[in-house]
């Protein structure tokens, strides 16, 4: 799979999974995880989600600034692995629930958070930097494309056992302290502190109380809501130490093949290119405006992809917990712990991503053999498109259900009352391939067109594209408490049909300047 490509594209492919874990792990709970830890309503939940995002992604850019500084990408990469590692573990230590001091405990996630963003800064769009630089020997270069295919799909290997991890890790525990698994009762168990509950979301908390009490049904309903909410999030804690432990192999990963990467500090980077490719290098003013213009051109489109794709650990998450039926994902390992959860759609994403890379790297190949190439720019605005159809999908399957202030009011819907799995299969096949379409593409567009001595700059641009995008996603979340779902789901498919028209509009000058 690797044959033909440098050396260090397998060992940047290892060293990231770690993040990719630890990235999947935040994506599958972090908003269900503040809401069952402090109460937090959508929005609120929604809001640290999304500005965590925002900043995991804007920090890229101040990290790719601090790598073409110094030049240090290396040791710069080095930092941000031990930094999110440390955040980690600040999530991962057991603290109590219901929390005596909301504040000082929320200021610990805000720090521990902090601490994941800006270490994923350093890291991510550097080591991104880094595969591009691999490609600039000319032995390489025309399998660019390839190459980051290659290594988003590896990475994603991680990602696929995140959530399930996070999920079993959680459950084991709940098991362990005779209690069952009920996604509605977190918000329940607060409604019930909060004393707001109403007369059928009570009834509704006495039902799922008995069921998820496996030593029968509770005598005393207070001690019942405090003990399910301790043992709940002390679950999720033990899915965040999981987390510390995959970024530990990353850093080992990282450390033991570190002199495979490149190093832009030395001369000797460009080496093995001609001296027609350095002098390529030697671009006018007129060159590098260009590029950089076409570059930020790009950039403000996927900003629209980034807004509907990372719905995913948003509305998409809480359509999951509040109107599917989750039954059908009830897996039972080996007896030992039932893995079920809304979390578990987090899965679908990169396995889909890790199936249909070959797939999508084949069909791209056979069109080429037969003349037909399709440019970067092209394969972007086609992504645009393809996501659109994944929200037409939730648009039709959604007809008919309450909203979601509805479903809060009632306690949650039965089961006979909730969606299929598949809906929301479906959704993220829809999106994934949009995403193979988009995303490694994007990164290698970026990676061609750069100039070399902003590489690690506009590889951090990307990222800062991406965090607008994921900051934007709060207005999904406005939607999805505040209208219908149909309206919440028509204003992605406005979003990423308008964006694919833009693209549609620049391409022409888009493939002229990445020539």
């Amino acid at each position: 799979m690797f044959k033909n490509h440098p050396k260090g594209l397998l060992a940047a492919s290892l060293s990231n999974m770690g993040e990719r874990f630890g990235f999947y792990v935040m994506m599958a709970i972090l908003t269900l995880f503040l809401m069952s830890k402090y109460g937090l309503d959508k929005e609120g939940a929604g809001s640290i989600f999304t500005t965590f995002y925002f900043f995991i992604y804007l920090l890229a850019l101040v990290g790719g600034i601090i790598a073409d500084a110094t030049k240090k990408y290396k040791g710069v990469i080095l930092v941000g692995i031990i930094l999110m590692a440390l955040g980690y573990v600040v999530l991962a230590y057991p603290t109590p629930t219901p929390v005596p001091d909301k504040d000082l405990y929320i200021k610990l996630t805000y720090l521990a958070l902090g601490l994941i963003a800006f270490g994923n800064g350093l890291f991510k769009g550097n080591l991104q930097a880094l595969v591009g630089q691999m490609y600039d020997n000319e032995k390489y270069n025309k399998m660019r494309d390839s190459g980051f295919s290659l290594f988003y799909m590896f990475i994603n290997v991680g990602a696929i056992f995140a959530p399930i991890f996070a999920v079993a890790a959680r459950n084991l525990w709940l098991k362990m302290n005779n209690f069952a698994y009920e996604a509605d009762l977190p918000a329940l168990c607060h409604g019930y502190l909060n004393n707001s509950l109403s007369s059928d979301a009570s009834t509704r908390l006495s039902e799922l109380a008995a069921k998820a009490s496996l030593s029968g049904a509770p005598a005393n309903m207070s001690d019942f809501v405090n003990n399910y909410l301790e043992v709940f999030n002390r679950g999720y804690q033990y899915a965040f130490a999981i987390a510390v432990i995959a970024m530990l192999i990353s850093l080992t990963v990282y450390i033991v093949n570190k002199k495979k990467f490149p190093d832009p500090a030395k001369k000797k980077v460009l080496e093995a290119a001609s001296a027609d490719k350095k002098a390529e290098i030697e671009m006018s003013a007129n060159e590098i405006k260009q590029r950089l213009y076409a570059l930020f051109a790009v950039f403000a489109v996927v900003i629209f992809f980034w807004f509907s794709f990372h719905q995913n650990g948003l509305t998409l998450t809480y359509f999951a917990q509040q109107y599917t039926d989750l039954r059908a994902l009830d897996i039972n390992l080996f007896g030992l712990v039932s893995i079920q959860g809304a979390e578990l759609f987090q899965v679908v994403n990169p396995t889909f991503v890790v199936l249909l890379t070959p797939v999508m790297l084949g069909v791209l190949g056979w069109l080429k053999a037969k003349g037909i190439e399709l440019s970067a720019p092209r394969k972007i605005a086609i992504g645009m498109g393809v996501a659109a159809m994944a929200y037409v999908v939730m648009t039709l399957g959604s007809m008919g259900l309450p909203a979601s202030s509805e479903v809060e009011a009632m306690g949650g819907l039965s089961n006979a009352k909730r969606v299929t799995p598949l809906l929301l299969f479906g959704t993220y096949f829809i999106l994934t391939v949009a995403e193979l379409f988009i995303s490694p593409l994007g990164l290698s567009f970026v990676s061609k067109v750069a100039p070399p001595k902003l590489q690690g700059l506009m590889q951090g641009c990307w990222l800062g594209a991406t965090a607008l995008g994921n900051k934007l996603c709060q207005v999904g979340v406005i939607l999805y408490v505040s209208t219908s779902l149909t309206i919440t789901w028509s204003v992605f498919v406005g979003a990423c049909i308008l964006s694919m028209f833009m693209m549609l509009f620049m391409i022409k000058w888009l493939e002229r300047v990445a020539k």
